[in-house]
C-alpha cells in the first residue's frame, strides 16, 4: 500500500471514531459495551479488511438506540400502590344467641348433662339430691343460689309426683330459667340527656377479652345503624390502642387514641368531646385492664370515669369476666363494683365451658344482669343475653 492510500484509510477510519464516540461513550458509561480498543488495532483491522461495513449512524428522523435516565430516576423503588380499606357490614345481633347452643351441645356441657343424669333416675334419693348440688357448685353457680334451686326442685319432684325424665328436665328447666331471671332489664342505655350521646366505660382485668369486646360492641352498634366513636384508654399495654384501631377500620369507627403510657382519663375525656363534636350516637371507652388488687389502678379506672363525665354523663359500665375463671372472676366483679358503678357484665369464652353458672352468682353478687356473652373467637361473636336461650343451650 502507497503513503497516499495509507493517509487515504486513516482519514476514514478517523471519521468513522469521531463521529461513533458519542454514542459509545454513552454506551460504555452504562456498562453495556467493553472498553474501547487501542486505537492503532482499530486502523490496521481496517486496513485488512477494506470490505468491513461502515457503521451506522442513526440520522435525526430516527429514534436513539438508547435513551438516557435522568439521574434522579435512577435506582428509585417504585412506588408502593395505596392501601384500599373495605369498611364491613356487621351482622345483626338479633340470632347470635342461638349459635351458643349448637357450640354447647357440641361441646357436651358438663352442668347440662350431669343435672340431666341425676334428674333421669328413676329414684331420686338423698344421694342423688347431693350429686345434684355438687353439679351446681361446681358450674360456679354458687352456695345461696344451689340450695334454692334444688330446694325447689325437691318440692316439686314430691308434690307433682313427678317420676318421668321428661317431666323431671321440663321442671329444671324452668327452674333455672327462673334462677337467671329473665325479668332483669338487659338493655344498653344508649342515650345520655338532652341529647348527648350514650357513654359506654368497659372494665375488667387483662385476659378477659376487654379490648376485643369493645371491638364486638362496636360491630353489633355499627349493624343497628348507630354512629360510634372508640376511645383507646388502656394506655398502659402497648398493642390495646393498635388492635383497637385494627377493630374500628374494619367498620368505619372512629378511633381516639394517646401516647403510650399516658394519661387514660385524658383519652376518655378527649373521645367523649369527639362524640359530642360530630354527632355520634354512642362513644365506647376501652380502660386499662391490670390486676384488680393493685388499688392504684382502680384509683386510676374511678379517674377516668370523672373526668369523662365532664363532658357527658356516662350511661353504661359493662364488666367483661371471662367465664371459665369461675370465682375468682366473681371477686373481681366485687372488686370493680366497689370502684365504678357497674350496670352490666359481658361474660366471654362461654362457649363450650362448664361454668355457666357464673352467671346466676354475678348477677347475685352485683345485682345486675347479664348483658352480653362471647361466644367464639369470631369478630360477630358477641351476642346479647338471653335466659331462655342460654338455659336451652345448658340442657341442649
Amino acid at each position: 500500500m502507497t503513503n497516499t492510500e495509507l493517509l487515504v484509510a486513516l482519514i476514514a477510519v478517523a471519521v468513522v471514531v469521531l463521529g461513533g464516540g458519542a454514542a459509545l461513550l454513552v454506551r460504555r458509561g452504562r456498562g453495556e459495551l467493553p472498553p474501547p480498543r487501542d486505537l492503532d488495532a482499530i486502523t490496521e483491522e481496517y486496513i485488512e479488511h477494506p470490505e468491513h461495513p461502515e457503521p451506522h449512524l442513526p440520522s435525526e428522523d430516527e429514534e436513539p438506540p438508547f435513551e438516557e435516565v435522568p439521574a434522579d430516576e435512577k435506582d428509585q423503588p417504585a412506588a408502593p400502590a395505596a392501601p384500599t380499606t373495605t369498611v364491613e357490614r356487621p351482622e345483626p345481633a338479633q340470632g347470635r344467641l342461638v349459635r351458643l347452643r349448637a357450640r354447647l351441645a357440641r361441646s357436651n356441657s358438663s352442668l347440662g348433662r350431669g343435672l340431666l343424669a341425676v334428674l333421669g333416675r328413676a329414684d331420686l334419693d338423698d344421694a342423688a339430691w347431693e350429686e345434684l348440688e355438687d353439679t351446681l357448685l361446681a358450674a360456679d353457680v354458687g352456695v345461696g343460689p344451689t340450695t334454692e334451686l334444688v330446694d325447689r326442685l325437691r318440692t316439686r319432684v314430691r308434690v307433682e309426683g313427678i317420676t318421668d325424665p321428661e317431666a323431671a328436665r321440663r321442671a329444671l328447666r324452668e327452674e333455672l330459667v327462673a334462677l337467671v331471671d329473665p325479668t332483669l332489664d338487659r338493655s344498653l342505655a344508649l342515650q345520655g340527656p338532652e341529647g348527648t350521646p350514650g357513654v359506654v366505660l368497659v372494665v375488667g382485668v387483662n385476659g378477659t377479652g376487654k379490648t376485643t369486646t369493645v371491638g364486638r360492641l362496636a360491630r353489633v352498634l355499627v349493624a343497628e345503624d348507630r354512629t360510634v366513636v372508640l376511645g383507646a384508654a388502656d394506655t398502659f399495654r402497648a398493642a390495646a390502642a393498635d388492635q383497637l384501631s385494627t377493630w374500628g377500620q374494619r367498620v368505619g369507627v372512629d378511633v381516639v387514641r394517646g401516647p403510650e403510657g399516658g394519661d387514660p382519663a385524658s383519652v376518655g375525656f378527649d373521645t367523649v368531646k369527639q362524640g359530642l363534636e360530630t354527632g355520634a350516637d354512642v362513644v365506647v371507652i376501652d380502660t386499662a385492664g391490670r390486676l384488680h388488687t393493685k388499688a392504684g389502678l382502680m384509683d386510676e379506672l374511678g379517674k377516668v370515669k370523672r373526668v369523662a363525665e365532664k363532658q357527658a354523663p356516662v350511661t353504661e359500665v359493662l364488666l367483661v369476666i371471662d367465664a371459665t375463671t369461675g370465682q375468682n372472676g366473681l371477686r373481681q366483679a366485687q372488686v370493680f363494683g366497689e370502684v365504678v358503678e357497674v350496670t352490666g357484665v359481658v361474660l366471654t369464652k362461654l362457649d363450650g365451658t362448664a361454668k355457666g353458672g357464673i352467671v346466676v352468682a354475678v348477677q347475685r353478687e352485683l345485682g345486675v344482669p347479664v348483658k352480653f356473652v362471647g361466644l367464639g373467637e369470631g369478630a360477630d361473636d358477641l351476642a346479647p343475653f338471653d335466659a331462655e336461650e342460654f338455659v336451652d343451650a345448658l340442657l341442649a
